[in-house]
């Protein structure tokens, strides 16, 4: 088994996230071929995917769908962290040798990070962390930007570790999920009265980033397209749940949040 990332070694981590589809089969597919997530099961209506025998990702399917609103609450994006730095290395290789698509490649200090659209429009990001030691911090606030990522520097890793990329490794996670919300300061309420979580950074009143003992963020809730949204339309295409692994003292429970996205607590 290989070593976990930081970010689900803290109290309290992201463990998978429920997507809700009209054609769930597509959007597998997608997350297998371009992700590199597999199969590991069918739960009545559902595809479960993930990567080193973890569950990442479940799919559900639901005909009768409307398309998701991006100006409304729900999914920004959700972000599978990579191992190693070498990982993220080979996936842009990969990406590079089969054109594939994506919306930005940056540098956020604390990690480095490539994002994508599925085809169902659910933001989708794949990053790899910098060593927790050589984050900066300001109290508890953690010093994170969004830069230009050095592509060819990242390339660099493959000199040493050649291997092409075939699949999502063992010990692939979700390091964290971004949430749409229609409101800043309620929001970042929420997560410190319902779970607990940290408010390490802000991007002005956009943007929020939260997390669970020391992390630089398992959860960020903005405004960027949904500004004074309300409750999401459960009828729509996109976010199901995200699921929050506890070692607190805490109950397992389904809760939402003032946008009626679904967060399940498990206690473990």
């Amino acid at each position: 088994m290989s070593k976990l990332p930081f970010a689900v070694t803290r109290p309290a981590y992201v463990e998978r996230v429920g997507l809700k589809s009209r054609d769930a089969e597509t959007l597998a597919q997608y997350y297998e071929e371009i992700v590199g997530l597999r199969e590991m099961a069918r739960r009545g209506s559902s595809i479960v995917l993930g990567a080193g025998g973890r569950e990442l990702l479940e799919i559900e399917q639901s005909s009768a769908l409307k398309q998701d609103d991006p100006r409304s609450a729900g999914l920004f994006h959700t972000a599978f962290l990579l191992p190693e730095r070498a990982d993220l290395a080979r996936w842009i290789r990969r990406a590079i040798d089969k054109q594939l698509p994506v919306a930005g490649a940056s540098d956020h200090a604390v990690s480095e990070a490539v994002y994508l659209t599925d085809p169902d429009g659910n933001g989708i990001e794949i990053y790899t962390d910098r060593a927790p030691d050589t984050w900066q911090w300001n109290g508890d606030q953690v010093h994170m930007v969004t830069d230009a990522m050095d592509v060819n520097g990242l390339l660099q890793e493959l000199n040493n570790a050649p291997s092409e990329w075939t699949k999502a490794p063992e010990g692939t996670v979700v390091g964290h999920v971004h949430l749409r919300v229609g409101q800043i300061q309620p929001a970042d309420d929420w997560w410190h009265d319902e779970l607990a979580f940290d408010t390490v950074a802000k991007y002005g009143s956009k943007a929020v980033f939260l997390s669970s003992g020391g992390y630089h963020h398992h959860i960020a809730n903005n405004i960027w397209q949904s500004n004074s949204a309300g409750k999401r339309d459960l009828d729509r295409s996109g976010l199901s749940f995200v699921q929050i692994n506890d070692t607190r003292d805490v109950k397992t429970r389904v809760v939402d949040d003032p946008w009626g996205n679904e967060i399940r607590i498990n206690k473990v």
